[in-house]
């Protein structure tokens, strides 16, 4: 397929259509629905008192994240045990918590767990992307909830949330760096990379597999200077809802 035509008809450097409903839903101390064109994610962050056992009497809190595809939202139904326990799942699940805690000062939020589930409606690639950006904003609505409750520890002058934590996938095609794949593309292309950043520009995470041919360093750079501009779009966008928690000072 040529470069010029994308799927959707998009620019190589075009995000699809993004879109974050806040408070999805009525029980969770945060939630947000991420949409990336037609991939869905839900992301659910639960406040849970006490700290897994290593970390107890430490001062610190902790967030995790558990990811899971629900039945069909794939072409082909996959069984609910296989979608939540495979070990992609469970992959995905240590990446997305990893990503989150860059964006918490787990001091300041005190002993207590943060549990941010992401549960993919619909996918149509890019769902861990999805889910770590949408998580995002999950996190930080409860953490606000916390705040607001008076239940953050007292001698503490710094919010919890520190840093805006975004993540957009990048592939390789015949030289050209091609961002926020859909499934139609992912499946075809060689060399995918999904990309962690944080507002003031540095990487939590890369992750870059070459399924043919291996990629250069000028390749390489192409596609952390996509998924830099990326991020900062997908930054704004969490901003038009969090911003008052915490300011975006990313340009």
């Amino acid at each position: 397929m040529p470069i010029s035509t994308r799927p959707d008809g998009r620019k190589a450097e075009a995000l699809r259509p993004i879109r974050i409903t806040p408070h999805f839903t009525r029980h969770a101390e945060g939630s947000a629905l991420v949409e990336f064109g037609d991939t869905r994610v839900l992301c659910t962050a639960s406040v849970e008192p006490g700290v897994p056992k290593w970390l107890q009497g430490g001062g610190r809190g902790w967030v995790t994240a558990e990811y899971g595809m629900l039945p069909r939202s794939t072409h082909t139904r996959i069984t609910r045990d296989k979608a939540n326990n495979s070990g992609r799942s469970q992959e995905i699940s240590r990446l997305i918590g990893r990503s989150l805690r860059a964006a918490v000062d787990l001091k300041a939020l005190g002993e207590r767990q943060i549990t941010v589930d992401c549960d993919v409606l619909q996918a149509d690639g890019g769902t861990r992307t999805a889910a770590i950006t949408g998580g995002f904003v999950a996190l930080a609505f409860a953490i606000e909830k916390l705040k607001i409750a008076g239940l953050l520890p007292t001698d503490r002058n710094r919010h919890p949330l520190v840093q805006y934590v975004s993540a957009i996938s990048v592939g390789l095609d015949e030289g050209q760096a091609l961002v926020d794949l859909c499934y139609e593309e992912d499946a075809r292309i060689g060399t995918d990379m999904n990309i962690v950043m944080t507002a003031d520009g540095r990487f939590v995470e890369v992750q870059g597999t070459a399924e043919a041919t291996p990629f250069s360093r000028e390749e390489m750079s192409l596609v952390l200077d996509r998924a830099s501009a990326a991020c900062r779009e997908l930054f704004h966008k969490q901003a038009e809802l969090v911003g008052s928690m915490l300011t975006l000072t990313s340009t």
